[in-house]
């Protein structure tokens, strides 16, 4: 049911945790899962990977809600945010960050 709290959901902030999931979010996570899952185990994305697939000419729209995908995914042990190559906190990243499968 869109909006509502999954019992099992991790939340990475009490933003996201007001904001609720969507089908949106949800789409968005599974669509980070199947990129990464699509590359080689050392690589990464970009959150803007996942919006462009889901989101076509309106992505840059998607981009926020890719990031709060990936912090979700973070809180759950599935991925990792990196800047520069280096593991970082998702709740203080500032500008481009890239997600990959944790190492």
């Amino acid at each position: 049911m869109p909006g509502s709290a999954d019992p099992d959901t991790k939340w990475c902030s009490d933003a996201c945790r007001r904001h609720k999931l969507d089908d949106t979010d949800r789409t968005l996570e599974r669509t980070i899962d199947g990129l990464l899952d699509a590359r080689a185990a050392t690589s990464s994305i970009c959150p803007s990977d996942a919006a462009r697939a889901i989101g076509g000419e309106d992505w840059r729209d998607l981009m926020e809600p890719a990031r709060r995908a990936a912090r979700r995914m973070v809180a759950r042990g599935e991925v990792e945010i990196t800047q520069g190559g280096n593991v970082i906190d998702p709740s203080t990243a500032k500008g481009p960050i890239r997600i990959r499968r944790p190492r």
